[in-house]
Parts: structure tokens; C-alpha cells; sequence
């Protein structure tokens, strides 16, 4: 009985992969890639996770943030527009002019 959760679990990720690339070729959902730079040119701090769920008609990304003082927060973004749909926690919004800390090199 372990066994089976693993392979259904999977199974579920390959599911869930499929449909998102299905979503992304035909234009109903924007490319991860682009909405992460916008969302760490708009909120301070850094993306540690990010998951694309379909909610009724619509798709989400739901980022979760952490930012310098270390209290997460998470925002949930229409995967179509980018555009910001929900929040929870302590969201921590750039001001204008602020500067973007640099990113390591790789």
C-alpha cells in the first residue's frame, strides 16, 4: 500500500505537466519565466516556489516570496494577464525608483 503513493503521486505530476504545457501552447497561460521577473521587479524578495493550478475557469500561479526580513508571503497571479489575483501574508511591495538587489552570477 506505501508503494501505490509514490506512483500515483507521479503519475499526477506527469498529469499535471502535460496539461500545463497544453495551457502554455495555446496561449492560455503565459511562460513562468516571464511573470517571475515581473514579480521580483514588483515585490521584494526572492521566488522559492511556484505552482500552476487551474481554478474553475482560470488559471493561477501561486508564488510564494521570501523577502529580506523573512516572512513569506504569497501571491496568486491570473496565469493569462499576470495580473494579481489574491495575496496572503505580508506582502512586500517595491516602491518606486527602488533598486532590485543583484543577483549572484551562476
Amino acid at each position: 500500500m506505501l508503494l501505490a503513493v509514490p506512483v500515483q503521486s507521479a503519475a499526477q505530476e506527469r498529469r499535471d505537466h502535460d496539461r500545463a504545457r497544453a495551457a502554455l501552447e495555446a496561449g492560455q497561460i503565459r511562460p513562468l519565466s516571464d511573470l517571475l521577473a515581473e514579480v521580483e521587479r514588483r515585490f521584494r524578495g526572492r521566488v522559492i516556489e511556484a505552482d500552476l493550478e487551474r481554478d474553475d475557469t482560470q488559471w493561477l500561479y501561486e508564488l510564494k516570496i521570501l523577502p529580506p526580513n523573512g516572512r513569506i508571503f504569497v501571491v496568486e497571479l491570473d496565469a493569462s494577464t499576470g495580473a494579481l489575483v489574491r495575496s496572503r501574508g505580508p506582502v512586500q511591495e517595491r516602491v518606486p525608483g527602488e533598486a532590485q538587489p543583484r543577483q549572484p552570477l551562476r
